[in-house]
């Protein structure tokens, strides 16, 4: 007996909850903690800001290209279907297979652990504490979201707002209340590390594009979706514009680039000791709702995935009254904590470590929040590649579906579609440099799912 077929999403967001979904997913740590970082890879303040805006102006015309798929295939799931149409089930489902099992689910826990890195600090918890506190905001989250639709549009609205408040405290500390800056260091030659700075720059706005998977349960597909991908990508761009000028303002360009906390710096103007906790407050704030945005958004790819097999048409169901796919957060949660707990605790490091040695990649360094971001830069390769594979989709889809009506064509085809592509293919670059040997860490989910794939593949539809 044949699965029963799983019901369409209902078509509940707004345009406000997309962008709400964007800048919760976009905006997490990355602005407190790699700033100084940025700032010291620059030769000057004008340096800085220009580099903030060219990560910003590259990531709207990657916007401008994911609008044009999204509008003319709006179905649940964005990537994976558009990488299903251009390339075959196979490549869908390979993409689908590595979210679930790395890359969603390893940027969701790395947002946890940032969540319990600064909860167990600022409660006076030990470090013990951090790989429970982040399984427990995974939890909790994804519990909310298995409540309905509704209870995660809501959850990610509020935590959004919080987080923009947050934001615009830092821009009024650092406008309003100037500190005497340390004595200027030496700065760099001209032009000195700015390739390592915009790299930096486009991890940081990475994520916009997480807003295609939802693009079925819009309520104005046609409108909307290129409205909540411009205004969305733009506007973090303008917060992380107002954020560094505040930073260089509030501290002076030799102090901020030195910060070991630069938020919290910036908020000692008008509050004295007081910000440190504050600061810790807002960065919380800002991983719970990259925590919730990618929970969120996850389980929609997993739900299009498993719509297209009949082995896994559990993931895709709905019931009608909560609107949820509950089998594809339940899913994206056991892999979470699976991860949680494999880099987070030490006898879960112990086991990978052990096994990574024992196929010769050497001692793992488990580096910042859990030793996510060990993962992530095993895994970076992969993601954009990905993203590139998206990008060229739209060229092969462009091709091939010429009768196919585009609300929204992306403006001076080919050029925008081919800077994008070029932009993935030099961050795909980047982070093969940046990985190493440990690239191939990051293949083993693609390898693993092929066979999954064959077997599965068997009875799922062509692409189309």
């Amino acid at each position: 007996m044949s699965a029963p077929a799983p019901s369409a999403p209902a078509s509940h967001l707004s345009l406000g909850d997309a962008v709400s979904v964007i800048i919760g997913i976009v905006v997490g740590a990355g602005i407190y903690e790699t700033a100084p970082f940025i700032l010291s890879c620059v030769a000057s303040p004008a340096e800085a800001m220009l580099v903030w805006a060219l990560g910003g102006a590259l990531s709207v015309v990657g916007a401008l290209c994911y609008a044009e798929l999204a509008t003319t295939y709006p179905r649940e799931g964005g990537d994976y279907f558009f990488l299903r149409r251009a390339f075959g089930p196979g490549m869908g489902f390979l993409f689908s297979w590595s979210q679930l099992v790395v890359l969603m689910s390893g940027s969701i826990g790395l947002m946890g652990f940032v969540f319990a890195d600064y909860a167990a600090r600022l409660w006076g918890l030990g470090p013990a504490a951090a790989p429970w506190l982040a399984a427990a905001a995974v939890t909790g989250l994804t519990l909310l979201n298995l409540a309905g639709l509704q209870s995660g549009r809501r959850t990610q609205n509020v935590l959004t707002a919080l987080k923009v408040v947050g934001l615009a405290a830092i821009v009024v500390a650092g406008l309003g209340w100037p500190q005497a800056p340390a004595e200027p260091a030496a700065a760099p030659a001209a032009g000195a590390g700015i390739g390592l700075a915009l790299i930096l720059v486009l991890y940081t706005y990475g994520g916009w594009n997480d807003a295609a998977f939802i693009v079925a349960e819009m309520r104005d597909k046609r409108r909307d979706i290129p409205r909540a991908l411009l205004l969305g990508t733009a506007g973090v761009a303008l917060v992380y514009l107002l954020v560094n000028a505040a930073y260089l303002h509030g501290l002076g360009f030799a102090r901020a680039r030195e910060a070991k906390a630069i938020a919290a710096d910036v908020l000692q103007g008008p509050l004295g000791p007081a910000g440190a906790a504050v600061m810790s407050v807002l960065v919380m704030i800002s991983a719970l709702g990259a925590v919730n945005g990618l929970t969120l958004t996850g389980a929609r790819i997993y739900s299009g995935a498993g719509a297209d097999f009949p082995a896994l048409r559990f993931l895709a169901r709905r019931d009608s009254g909560r609107g949820v796919p509950a089998a594809a957060l339940l899913a994206q949660l056991g892999c979470t904590l699976a991860l949680v707990f494999l880099l987070g605790h030490p006898a879960g490091r112990a086991l990978v470590g052990g096994a990574l040695a024992g196929v010769g990649l050497g001692p793992v360094t488990w580096q910042g929040h859990g030793g996510f971001d060990t993962l992530l830069k095993c895994t970076a390769p992969v993601f954009w590649a990905f993203f590139l594979l998206t990008g060229i989709s739209l060229f092969v889809l462009r091709s091939r579906d010429q009768g196919i009506e585009r609300p929204f064509p992306v403006p001076f085809y080919p050029v925008l579609p081919l800077l994008f592509c070029l932009t993935c293919a030099w961050m795909l670059q980047a982070a093969i440099d940046y990985a190493g040997v440990l690239s191939l860490v990051g293949l083993v989910p693609v390898v693993a799912g092929w066979p999954l794939y064959r077997w599965l593949g068997r009875s799922a539809p062509a692409a189309g």
